[in-house]
């Protein structure tokens, strides 16, 4: 059996990212937790900077449970398209990644708490399986907390949390750094 090769990513986390992240509803500010979940955080920022997020869109919406997106299959889809599910060039929504995946770390994170507006990366089946797709909470999900990793909690932009939909944009995501 051949082992699982999980990346390692190469952005050197200061200790005081945030992520302002720019959405066709409006602007969310997120604190990113560096120090419980360093992959996951510096997968996330990694990614951002090279504008792998941008253009994105949002392909899964629950109410009162999770607004997900990351998912790179949606950047040649329309809004329209996406929100109805449908297959896009290159597969359908929620199934693609960044080529990679990184380790879990909800066991190892002492912040590991699915509070509304946490931010998460979701994965498959495999705890290891996390790669660039990633939701924000509709409300406590404490029952996520065994099992995906929390990376990240929003400090403005609830109401643009709440206002996602299947088919909004990501329309770009920005690292700052600021004193927590």
């Amino acid at each position: 059996m051949l082992e699982k090769h999980l990346h390692v990513p190469a952005y050197e986390l200061t200790g005081d990212e945030y992520a302002v992240i720019h959405t066709s509803k409006g602007t969310i500010r997120v604190a990113l937790d560096t120090h419980g979940a360093p992959i996951h955080a510096a997968n996330f920022c990694e990614l951002a900077t090279m504008g792998f997020y941008d253009d994105l869109k949002f392909h899964r919406y629950v109410p009162g449970f999770v607004i997900q997106g990351g998912c790179p299959n949606t950047r040649d889809m329309s809004s329209r398209e996406v929100a109805a599910g449908m297959p896009g060039p290159d597969g359908l929504p929620g199934t693609g990644g960044p080529g990679w995946c990184i380790k879990a770390e909800f066991a190892s994170n002492p912040n590991n708490s699915h509070e509304d507006g946490a931010l998460a990366m979701a994965r498959s089946a495999d705890p290891d399986s996390a790669g660039s797709q990633f939701y924000f909470c509709l409300g406590s999900q404490h029952n996520l907390d065994s099992g995906y990793t929390v990376f990240g909690q929003t400090r403005e932009g609830h109401e643009v949390i709440a206002a996602l939909r299947a088919g909004d944009v990501i329309e770009s995501i920005d690292i700052v750094h600021e004193d927590r």
